[in-house]
């Protein structure tokens, strides 16, 4: 019997420690992908730690996935050292809702009569420009701007132009629009700029730095000019449908505490607040076997998270994550 417990014993033993070994693998595998390196040992003990625990997180939620009990895969990524915490106070930012309505211009009123699409996808078309990275700036709420700038610029005036995030991150911040730069802000502050302004810059003549600077906009550097910013009707997911379809893409901004994770499927949870923490960019919507109906958002964290930059998000939910709260686009 000794004999039969000592044997378990040393099962486990050497159970838990090629466990170890796979988890440090993989941790190293991570640091090479996405280039980390930490200032000593110590904080890369800590680091391995807290990918050690999101690791075990990600590997339940899977096993829930393959079981046909989640509709979204976890996976590791660029996120994947920090705590939940660290997440929502380096990625993500604070929007105050009261700054999100002021400056509308027109807001979106879908004719009752018209039918659409059963799906859109606005990349098919071109109007869609690569999926960008806003690094370790808070300026989501300029990508999702600009995201929506471009493609309403292509759609309009068939050019593709490329506009400048770092000009609207100088240049919105203190009276009269009250954003925040890389501490955050909100789209319709950004487009208000550039319709009072008389445009953008482009991102060749104004490059992204992903610092706060002073604004340097140059009036001979114009990429585009915009007449006026279109509301759509608050937590209206039917009006927000029919603006991706009839108009291109739409800037909104949701909460995306738990989107550290995502690596693919349809991002559905319940429990998604309707507090509002990030901003992107709606460039489609359709309906997934498994997960049901999404929408196609674009987000600013390059392409080497979720679907090559994508995140497909629960459509017809009732407004979950507050996706068509503050949903608006820029009239050319």
């Amino acid at each position: 019997m000794k004999a039969v417990i000592l044997i378990l014993v040393l099962v486990a033993v050497v159970h838990a420690t090629s466990l170890k070994d796979i988890l440090k693998d993989e941790f190293n595998a991570f640091k090479l992908k996405h280039h980390k390196i930490y200032k000593d040992a110590t904080e890369e003990l800590k680091r391995l730690q807290i990918f050690v625990e999101n690791k075990k997180l990600i590997d339940r939620h899977n096993v829930r996935y393959e079981a046909g009990k989640e509709s979204y895969e976890m996976g590791v990524n660029k996120f994947s050292d920090m705590t939940q915490e660290e997440f929502k106070t380096l990625v993500l930012t604070n929007l105050n809702p009261a700054d999100a309505q002021e400056g509308i211009d027109y807001t979106y009123n879908p004719s009752a009569k018209t039918s659409l699409p059963s799906s859109v996808d606005w990349r098919l078309s071109g109007a869609v420009n690569p999926v960008k990275n806003q690094g370790s700036c808070g300026s989501c709420w300029a990508f999702s701007a600009v995201g929506s700038l471009e493609s309403h610029h292509f759609i309009n005036l068939n050019q593709r132009v490329s506009l400048s995030e770092q000009n609207l991150v100088d240049c919105t911040r203190g009276y009269p629009y009250y954003n925040q730069g890389c501490g955050g802000g909100w789209p319709i502050e950004a487009l208000n700029y550039v319709r009072d302004n008389g445009g953008i810059n482009t991102e060749s003549s104004y490059p992204y730095e992903g610092e706060d600077k002073s604004c340097r906009y140059n009036k001979n550097n114009i990429g585009s000019k915009i007449s006026a910013v279109i509301q759509i009707a608050s937590g209206d997911e039917a009006a927000l449908a029919s603006a991706v379809a009839k108009k291109g893409p739409i800037s909104v901004c949701v909460d995306a505490s738990l989107f550290q994770y995502y690596q693919s499927g349809v991002f559905n949870e319940p429990s998604c607040s309707q507090s509002t923490n990030h901003c992107i960019v709606v460039d489609g919507y359709g309906t997934d076997s498994v997960g049901g109906d999404y929408w196609l958002a674009r987000n600013s964290w390059g392409e080497n998270w979720g679907e090559i930059g994508y995140i497909r998000m629960a459509r017809n939910r009732s407004n979950q994550c507050a996706i068509a709260s503050y949903a608006i686009y820029p009239l050319i």
